[in-house]
């Protein structure tokens, strides 16, 4: 599997400045409760996009699902739309839809979210939501439960599988061109390195029965009655295998172009939910900070990238989308050395001297919601200042990479600064 990350910067910015946040801006986070500050700002947005600054933090998923619950209760949100694989994600779904042999949320999660990096969805933080989900949804009507899906476009092959069962089971005579897709990429083995390596050597690739696999989907689901959940599926997982197609031949000749094919994917995911749902559909996104925060305040627009936050708010408008950034100052994360190798609880050093992190970490309290608007008004804060963004694999001895120079209030509506924080825990 392929894995770029925007996460690799030179650190353009930074400040030695200790000028004080304004008092307007900053808010103590110490219980639930404190997020009532961020429930009024949010308002009667239709898009919330949560973020955090790794992959393997505690309290950035503790503070999401207490965020997420909160929206679901009082605003009526019924999607969740998570940094992870369609086909792994749906699996948990069905669990919250009590449409699931999964015995727990735990049994559900680790059928689904069985490849590498497993801990980012296989998770006790992430189980304990889904308990509560399913306990929410249980006597709801379909129409009023709350879903939960993977906006991600890796996940080709299980994608394909599922679309070839449901067009044998609907349209026998379409699921040819499943498995003419299949087919050709079966001299693969499954494997996208392989793929990508050939479509660089070669002109000759699968997009085109890819497209015909698509058509026909489009065709049978066109056919099903509205709001068809087996039709909707099998859409998805067509748009995955097409997409996903896409980004691991660019990935082979630049890294920006598949960055842009994945994040169009994810976006064109959040459009397909918002609609299946009804008019009146509220989504809470799930992801990176470097795919939530508006890529248009970072270096990333320099390199030509745009991102799920850049365009939600391009496609909505800003007044229907809030983006809440997290960030940390030092403790501990669960990553990985090197793409597939074990998983491991490494520290996270302080921030560096001049960083975002750093800034916020000289400032009280030490947990708290900084609204961002507040510091708009003092140019200090309106400069490209290095943020610190930690992916699946990490280096704590060398983090010179690991800052992008951001606009934080360009970049997000809020931000959440837990000072000190903990590795996630993965379910065993």
């Amino acid at each position: 599997m392929f894995f770029f990350s925007c996460e690799k910067e030179e650190q353009e910015t930074t400040t030695g400045n200790t000028q004080e946040l304004p008092a307007a801006a900053v808010h103590a986070l110490q219980t639930e409760a404190d997020i009532d500050v961020l429930l009024n700002e949010i308002g009667d947005d239709r898009v919330v996009l949560l973020g955090e600054a790794t992959h393997g933090t505690s309290e950035f998923y503790t503070w999401r699902a207490a965020i997420s619950r909160r929206l679901i209760e009082e605003k009526g949100f019924s999607i969740i739309a998570v940094e992870g694989d369609w086909t792994d994600a749906y699996t948990l779904n069905n669990h919250i839809s009590s449409n699931s042999n999964a015995a727990t949320a735990e049994e559900a999660l680790l059928q689904g979210f069985d490849r590498w990096p497993t801990w980012m969805w296989a998770n006790e933080e992430i189980a304990d939501l889904a308990e509560w989900l399913q306990a929410y949804n249980a006597g709801r009507a379909a129409e009023a439960q709350v879903g939960f899906y993977g906006l991600d476009v890796y996940g080709m092959w299980e994608s394909l599988d599922e679309v070839t069962e449901y067009l044998e089971n609907t349209d026998p005579a379409a699921a040819q061109t499943a498995r003419e897709a299949i087919s050709c990429f079966a001299p693969y083995n499954q494997n996208e390195n392989a793929y990508s390596s050939a479509t660089r050597a070669s002109s000759e690739n699968c997009a085109d029965e890819l497209a015909a696999l698509l058509e026909a989907v489009q065709n049978r689901v066109a056919a099903a009655s509205p709001r068809d959940e087996a039709a909707f599926n099998a859409l998805q997982n067509a748009m995955v295998a097409v997409n996903a197609e896409r980004y691991y031949r660019a990935a082979a000749v630049s890294s920006a172009q598949s960055w842009n094919i994945r994040d169009e994917h994810m976006m064109g995911t959040i459009d397909r939910l918002l609609e299946q749902h009804g008019p009146d559909a509220k989504i809470i996104v799930w992801e990176h900070n470097t795919h939530v925060g508006d890529a248009r305040a970072t270096t990333m627009a320099d390199n030509g990238m745009v991102n799920v936050g850049q365009l939600t708010r391009e496609e909505y408008g800003e007044e229907e989308v809030y983006i809440v950034g997290f960030g940390t100052y030092s403790g501990t994360v669960m990553a990985a050395q090197s793409w597939g190798s074990a998983t491991q609880v490494m520290n996270v050093p302080e921030a560096q001297s001049g960083s975002w992190e750093w800034m916020l970490h000289r400032h009280g309290p030490s947990d708290k919601i900084i609204l961002l608007d507040e510091l708009r008004r003092q140019q200090l804060f309106m400069q490209r200042i290095g943020h610190r963004a930690i992916g699946v694999t990490y280096n704590p001895g060398d983090e010179t990479g690991n800052y992008v120079p951001s606009v934080l209030p360009e970049r997000y509506n809020a931000f959440i600064f837990i000072d000190q924080t903990e590795a996630l825990h993965p379910l065993q």
